[in-house]
């Protein structure tokens, strides 16, 4: 009895946790963008973008954790993303469903221990649900059960559902985390696309009002949108929900005539970037300073990157955020570079000559 007692003790405290760093204008930092970075990496399929790596290379798996949590991020985000059923199916692993799951939120909770951060599970877009084939509604609903679970089971403290283009799949990851997550709070974000409506043709601001007066703790938009074309977006939504709003872009230039990432074409070519020539597409370090300060401004309480994430990017956002991660130390100080740095603390003879050679004026 006691230690059902302890059991139920402690995820009364878990469900509590990430809800309170969100009172009283409380805002969390969130590194996402795991997919992107091991395929970088080399560790992962573009295509499939199936996160076999977590089975395979584990200790590289549990490694990332690490560094985002170092360069500011306030939760470690389980990669369990696109391990479902149906991602799996098409590689031939659906057996591997528990074991690659399991792992990834083991180490999560593990490194967020660790650390002192909030662990979150993960669930997302099944590339299955229809609107109108309810048969599709039963088959994603099993498959984020699946996934729920065992988040309950290695002991999230909340459960983020993502990138979801209907309104309709946003609201059952919603029913279902409500349904199987144990009091888990959810955190919703959809993906918009290039027009103001989702795939289902529901405006795009109503659609997420609706999934906070659903009951999500956090509701927003991620993936999708770069900065640029996100943040109007973002301005309208914080306008009309009464609770924490999610922001969580790609890291890519996105704009009016280009408004997501699938749309992007390579600088100078009409060949389109998606999704191994996106690194053409890159935002510069100073575009993502921007956008995290404006988020800041506006009042966005969830913040972090989605897709093309890295650990600097994410320090950006950390540092805008009022943050000061250990990685802090490690913050740029061009003053003394060589070249681009202060010039009295380098011989004049060595750096004139340098600066004249290398093309443009920098003074």
């Amino acid at each position: 009895m006691s230690n059902n007692g302890k059991t139920f003790s402690n995820d009364i405290l878990r469900h509590k946790a990430f809800l309170k760093r969100l009172q009283n204008g409380g805002n969390v930092v969130v590194a996402e963008g795991y997919i992107f970075e091991f395929e970088r990496k080399g560790y992962l399929q573009a295509g499939t973008f199936v996160p076999e790596v977590t089975i395979e290379h584990p200790d590289l798996v549990r490694l990332m954790y690490e560094e985002f949590v170092h360069a500011g991020s306030d939760v470690v985000l389980a990669f369990t993303y696109y391990a479902h059923r149906e991602k799996l199916r098409l590689i031939g692993r659906e057996d591997d469903l528990d074991k690659i799951n399991a792992t990834a939120l083991r180490m999560a909770r593990e490194v967020a221990d660790k650390h002192g951060c909030l662990m979150a599970g993960n669930i997302c877009n099944s590339s299955v649900y229809l609107p109108d084939d309810e048969s599709t509604h039963a088959i994603t609903e099993e498959m984020f059960k699946e996934q729920i679970v065992l988040a309950v089971e290695h002991g999230a403290d909340y459960i983020v559902g993502e990138t979801f283009g209907h309104i309709g799949e946003g609201m059952l990851a919603l029913e279902c985390i409500k349904k199987y997550g144990n009091g888990l709070p959810a955190v919703i974000t959809m993906s918009a696309p290039s027009g103001h409506t989702f795939i289902d043709g529901t405006d795009i601001v109503d659609g997420i009002k609706s999934l906070e007066d659903a009951g999500a703790a956090v509701v927003g938009l991620n993936c999708g949108r770069g900065p640029e074309t996100m943040l109007p977006l973002l301005k309208e939504i914080k306008q009309v929900c009464k609770g924490p709003v999610a922001a969580l872009p790609v890291t890519y230039r996105t704009t009016s005539d280009e408004p997501t990432f699938f749309s992007l074409t390579i600088p100078g070519t009409k060949s389109r970037a998606f999704p191994l020539d996106l690194c053409a597409c890159l935002c510069s370090r100073q575009q993502i300073a921007e956008f995290a300060r404006e988020c800041k401004n506006i009042g966005i309480e969830y913040v972090g990157l989605c897709c093309g994430n890295s650990a600097n990017m994410t320090r950006i956002v950390a540092e805008a955020y009022g943050r000061t991660p250990p990685a802090c130390k490690y913050s740029p100080a061009m003053e003394k570079h060589f070249i681009f740095g202060e010039k009295s603390k380098f011989k004049n003879e060595y750096t004139d000559k340098l600066r004249a050679h290398i093309g443009g004026d920098f003074d």
